[in-house]
């Protein structure tokens, strides 16, 4: 239970922060920036604390006409807002609760998006492709903005590989549960028997790295100017643009070949932050390995967490055993929403049950 000590803890805090950031002269920069992110970050806190104890009270007023009062009509009426209070109480509860869990910090960042046909050959670079349009539709629904940053087709149609670069307020909140083995099974176009193939791809979202998060040394990468190649365009046959960075202490290389080479070494650099910041983070993980038990997924990118089949017209996540039948709004990207926020909501479940239970 949150205390009223609690409580008053955060409506306090709040009030001071809403005081200070009035006299703005009072504080540096770097302190006020600090300020202005918290006060803006208990807001939704504040907000469900201050609900909670106004039904309280509320609450406490209504035992109090029930005990007190002497006209039946009022003592009636007292008591079945009370009880429709009671009920309601315990979601407030749990609504502040919510609120009050650490916060991953990378929660509220743009994500970049990798994709890579697994097994199944032809069939693994289609539905990467099948995947890839899936999330550009459900970023498109969430108001984000999404920019291939490499990718890699397949003659059939879809990619081996594909990256972009998604970008708007919590996309990595929303995102985060997507990485794993995503499977699929159905009939290929090329298959005259009617057999099901079952094929996969991969997908990792990494949250965006600012450069204060990771420090990458001069001393610590080699950058490497090679010829690109592919197919399409006197320039590519022509300019060494491509850029390969290896980040030595880790052996992490990335690669980037559009046609300027300023461009690729930046977005390269982008991407090796990315995957440096997201080392660091599964290694804080690790390490708590409670906290990793409160998590929905294991987070390992080898782990398959759902199934698209096409038959039954079905998507499973594995891990929370949500089955719906609407494969076609849910690679539409709509429908897509509906799965996320289940994710959310458990994963949310379980670090309370953990927290409730001293982890």
């Amino acid at each position: 239970m949150i205390t009223e000590e609690r409580i008053e803890q955060l409506l306090t805090r709040y009030d001071y922060l809403e005081h200070a950031l009035g006299t703005p002269d009072e504080f540096s920069n770097e302190e006020f920036v600090k300020l202005s992110k918290e006060y803006s970050d208990l807001g939704p806190v504040v907000e469900a604390a201050q609900a909670l104890k106004d039904g309280r009270a509320e609450m406490a007023d209504l035992a109090e006409m029930m005990a007190s009062g002497d006209d039946p009509d009022m003592k009636e009426l007292a008591q079945e807002e009370f009880l429709e209070l009671k009920e309601k109480l315990p979601v407030m509860e749990r609504e502040l609760s919510i609120e009050l869990l650490p916060k991953d910090v990378a929660d509220e960042r743009s994500a970049i998006l990798e994709i890579r046909a697994g097994t199944g050959g032809d069939e693994a670079a289609l539905f990467a492709g099948d995947l890839y349009r899936m999330y550009e539709r459900f970023a498109e629904s969430q108001g984000w903005k999404v920019e291939l940053i490499n990718s890699s087709s397949a003659d059939v149609g879809g990619f081996k590989e594909v990256m972009a670069n998604v970008t708007g307020k919590g996309v990595f909140a929303k995102m985060k549960f997507e990485s794993g083995v995503h499977r699929v099974q159905r009939v290929p176009t090329t298959e005259s028997g009617g057999r099901i193939h079952t094929s996969a791809a991969t997908v990792a979202v990494l949250p965006e790295a600012e450069e204060v998060d990771v420090e990458i040394r001069n001393e610590d990468i080699r950058i490497d100017t090679m010829r690109a190649s592919g197919s399409g365009g006197q320039h590519v046959n022509t300019t060494d643009s491509a850029v390969r960075i290896t980040h030595l202490p880790t052996g992490i290389i990335v690669v980037q070949s559009e046609k300027s080479q300023h461009k690729n070494r930046d977005k390269a650099m982008k991407i090796l932050r990315a995957r440096l910041y997201d080392l660091e983070r599964e290694k804080i993980h690790s390490e708590r390995s409670e906290d990793r038990k409160a998590q929905v997924g294991s987070g390992d990118r080898s782990e398959r967490i759902r199934t698209y089949n096409f038959p039954q017209g079905r998507v499973t996540d594995h891990r929370i055993g949500l089955t719906l039948h609407k494969l076609d709004q849910i690679l539409a990207g709509e429908g897509l929403v509906e799965v996320v926020e289940s994710l959310i909501s458990e994963d949310q479940a379980a670090k309370l049950s953990a927290m409730e239970a001293g982890f």
